[in-house]
């Protein structure tokens, strides 16, 4: 009787052993098909497999992952007494276990100096769980990265990249842009920025330059100007180059 049984239970593990293995095949299956999001589309060797690392599906400024960050630097705080203040996120990436595990590289300001952490935040939503798994320093923090311009986050060598024209970083090279046309110029109408046309960016160790095609309207008149501008490391704007294109007739 006592062999009987053990035969039994023997053969229900052995079921319950291929089930669960088969549920984990299906798992690692979806997650492969599901295509990163971000301004460029990730290679398909980086996507998810069953507890491997993989870029968050948001980008590092989504509102998600700005809120676990801004959460791991307050926990940090609180748990060693730090003054930490939240920065930005200068990459995200996670890990799927019992829930999801978030690691993030954060840019945080300590005593004025600019300096880069990594967390982990471990989060179960259908709990309402989140915990702060990790935290710790890995650096000063350089001036800038191709995130801060919209581009790829990895991956990348140098040269021009074509990065969004809505980029708070473009807009703002665009600004500058405009205020040094509308220096250069003799018009007593003020030149208005309507839209940049096209933007693409470069990113060095401790500059970046932007080549922006813009439309603008003076007075009743509308232009449109090819302009370069250089930012340095302290983040102070260059009208570099400029040159306006003529209308099409």
């Amino acid at each position: 009787m006592n062999r009987i049984s053990f035969s039994l239970s023997l053969n229900n593990n052995i079921k319950i052993s291929h089930l669960v293995g088969l549920i984990i095949l299906l798992i690692s299956y979806l997650n492969q098909q599901v295509i990163g999001s971000g301004y460029c589309s990730e290679p398909s060797s980086t996507m998810a497999t069953l507890g491997g690392l993989r870029e968050s599906q948001g980008t590092p400024n989504d509102v998600e992952i700005d809120s676990l960050a801004r959460f791991a630097v307050d926990q940090h705080n609180k748990n060693e007494n730090a003054i930490l203040e939240f920065g930005r996120v200068i990459k995200a990436k996670e890990q799927m276990v019992a829930g999801t595990m978030h690691h993030l590289t954060i840019e945080a300001v300590e005593a004025g100096k600019k300096k880069l952490y990594e967390a982990k935040v471990w989060v179960k939503p259908w709990l309402n769980f989140k915990e702060l798994q990790e935290f710790k320093h890995v650096g000063d923090s350089p001036s800038f990265t191709p995130s801060d311009l919209g581009a790829c986050r990895e991956g990348h060598g140098p040269g021009w990249k074509e990065v969004p024209s809505h980029d708070p970083e473009v807009q703002n090279a665009a600004n500058h842009a405009l205020k040094a046309i509308q220096q250069r110029s003799n018009s007593l109408f003020p030149y208005e920025l309507q839209e940049v046309l096209h933007a693409k960016a470069e990113v060095a160790d401790d500059s970046a330059k932007f080549n922006l095609r813009l439309k603008v309207k003076r007075g009743e008149k509308d232009e449109e100007f090819n302009v370069e501008v250089h930012k340095n490391s302290e983040g102070n704007y260059r009208l570099n180059e400029m040159g306006t294109i003529q209308p099409e007739h």
